[in-house]
């Protein structure tokens, strides 16, 4: 059974988990400290998938009031359960919160070159690229959902 839940403090250690075992592939190594630091101090909303009781995905949600818009990120499915429609489930569910938002006009990603293709099948537009931003060779795709 999967279950999209909202997380908790227990799951720490499991998301950084999934964390590490998207190292290289898809994050810098550096990255897992931005991590840490968001899921302690910036958190606003953050989610995780369970199949069968089991924490395979996360993923979450920061409002930012003042631009009006919403940013979809920590996107991260375990290397075993990729391809299985997790993560799309994860941004759906984010989507349908967030389309909730009156004051919210756009919904953006800041993503990397490694994980773009996923979001633009899924209705994101590419606005912008920079070389190296997130560490060497892990660059910024920004993207904005079309409504």
């Amino acid at each position: 059974m999967v279950l999209i839940r909202a997380y908790e403090l227990r799951d720490r250690d499991v998301v950084l988990n999934i964390m590490q075992e998207n190292i290289p592939a898809y994050f810098a190594q550096d990255e897992k400290e931005d991590l840490k630091y968001y899921l302690d101090f910036e958190m606003q909303q953050f989610f995780v998938l369970e199949v069968d009781n089991r924490v395979v995905a996360c993923s979450g949600i920061t409002v930012e009031l003042e631009e009006h818009r919403a940013v979809i990120c920590w996107d991260m499915v375990l290397p075993a359960e990729q391809g299985k429609g997790y993560g799309k489930k994860l941004l759906e569910h984010r989507i349908a919160i967030l389309k909730e938002l009156k004051t919210i006009d756009r919904i953006i990603v800041r993503t990397s070159q490694r994980t773009y293709l996923f979001y633009q099948k899924n209705g994101f537009v590419l606005n912008q690229i920079v070389k190296d931003y997130w560490a060497k060779d892990f660059d910024l795709y920004s993207m904005e959902l079309l409504s």
